[in-house]
C-alpha cells in the first residue's frame, strides 16, 4: 500500500510527464527535472529510478519511440543519481545548481549518442565538436524547460508539504 507521501509524488510525476504531450518548444520537457525531482524525493532508491522511468516511458509510448531513446533514458538514469545525492542537500541553490547540471548532462550524453550512432558527423573530435556545435541552439529550452520544471515539481511539493503534514518524510527509525 502506498503512502500519501508516494501517490503525491507520483502524481506529480505523472502530470509532469503528461505535459510532454501538449505542444511546446523542441527540448523543452520535463524530463530532466523528473529524474532529478524522483532521485531527491523517493527514499526507496527503486522507485527513484521505476516511477520516472515509467512516466517517461508511458508517454514516449504515446508520442511515439524514437531514435537514439538509449542515450535519453542512460542520462536519465545518471540524473536520477544526481537527485540522489542532492537528496540529503536540498535547498534552492542547490536545486537549481543540480537542475543546471542536469541540462549540461542532456546535452553531452545525448548528442554523444548522436555523434557515436549517426551517420551524419565525421568519427572525428571535429566531427564531435559539430555534433555539439548543431545541438547549441536547442540548449537554451533544455535549460529554460529544466528550471521551469523543476521549480514546478519541487517547489510545489515544497508547498504540499508545508500544507499538508501527511506528506512530509517521516525519518527513518534506528534500530537501538
Amino acid at each position: 500500500m502506498l503512502r500519501p507521501r508516494h501517490e503525491a509524488l507520483i502524481a506529480m510525476i505523472l502530470a509532469a510527464a503528461v505535459s510532454r504531450l501538449i505542444p511546446h518548444p523542441y527540448n523543452f520537457a520535463p524530463i530532466g527535472a523528473l529524474a532529478l525531482f524522483g532521485g531527491a524525493q523517493f527514499a526507496d532508491k527503486r522507485l527513484a529510478f521505476l516511477v520516472p522511468a515509467a512516466a517517461l516511458f508511458l508517454s514516449d509510448l504515446v508520442i511515439g519511440l524514437y531514435s537514439h531513446m538509449e542515450w535519453v533514458y542512460l542520462n536519465f538514469a545518471l540524473t536520477v543519481c544526481l537527485g540522489l545525492w542532492l537528496r540529503q542537500r536540498r535547498g534552492a541553490l542547490r536545486i537549481a545548481a543540480a537542475s543546471l547540471a542536469a541540462s549540461v548532462l542532456f546535452f553531452v550524453v545525448t548528442d554523444l549518442g548522436v555523434w557515436l550512432n549517426d551517420a551524419l558527423y565525421a568519427k572525428s573530435l571535429a566531427g564531435l565538436l559539430a555534433c555539439y556545435a548543431a545541438a547549441i541552439p536547442f540548449f537554451p529550452n533544455t535549460l529554460l524547460g529544466d528550471g521551469f520544471y523543476t521549480l514546478l515539481l519541487f517547489g510545489g511539493f515544497a508547498l504540499l508539504e508545508s500544507r499538508f503534514a501527511m506528506l512530509r518524510e517521516t525519518p527513518a527509525i534506528s534500530p537501538v
